[in-house]
């Protein structure tokens, strides 16, 4: 008769509880589905190779562009913006994106929130926002050469977009990337003196500007 013997907390003996295994087993079934998607999704973004929007500013109208003692800057315009999705398997969903303009990296009218809204394969946007900048506040130096810019007829002023998007393959949904998108916009009034346009009916500028993407992670 062979004597059974109790080793207590013994180091020698090995105790394997039922459910220790089974939760063990239901972890590495987890683990290896998560790992498993995640590699497929990046499979199918390898694959797909998602490209950025392409964005084209169009046109833009100008009702009011002055300064005004002492030191303030009076902008009232119209832009047309246009974003092509150049991808043939993936959507694009903008969200909460803002526009406005800058001169020489100042930011010279008040953001303007453009529509969210989705984007199918091989699609095109079209966006004609408002800018307005009442009596904005620049420095003596800016100042200075924006009334010699203004006084030669040409101004270069940078229309930018700001926001998220996300990418759609199929039912899948990817989390946010930020998009920054800068539009050069060259606008030429002629020759005028004192850095300021006449008042008089809005002037409309062709521009067919093609503008800079950039796309990242949030």
């Amino acid at each position: 008769m062979t004597d059974i013997k109790d080793c207590g907390n013994q180091k020698g003996c090995d105790h394997h509880h039922p459910d220790d295994q089974l939760r063990k087993r239901i972890l590495m079934a987890i683990l290896a589905f998560v790992l498993g998607f995640g590699f497929v999704i990046f499979l199918v973004w390898v694959i797909l190779q998602p490209h950025a929007p392409q964005f084209i500013l169009q046109d833009a109208t100008v009702y009011a562009f002055n300064l005004s003692e002492p030191n303030f800057l009076n902008v009232n315009m119209q832009v047309t913006l246009s974003s092509r999705n150049p991808n043939e398997r993936i959507g694009i969903f903008y969200d909460r994106l803002d526009i406005y303009a800058t001169y020489r990296n100042q930011q010279i009218t008040l953001p303007t929130l453009l529509p969210c809204s989705y984007q199918g394969h091989k699609d095109i946007t079209l966006w004609s926002p408002y800018l307005l900048g009442n009596a904005v506040p620049v420095s003596p130096l800016l100042s200075a050469v924006l009334s010699q810019d203004m006084s030669t007829g040409m101004v270069l002023m940078n229309i930018k977009v700001d926001g998220g998007v996300k990418w759609k393959v199929g039912t899948w949904i990817s989390g946010k990337y930020h998009i920054n998108v800068n539009c050069p916009a060259y606008i030429s009034w002629g020759d005028h003196s004192k850095g300021v346009v006449p008042v008089g009916p809005p002037i409309k500028f062709q521009l067919v500007q093609h503008c800079t993407v950039g796309v990242s992670a949030s």
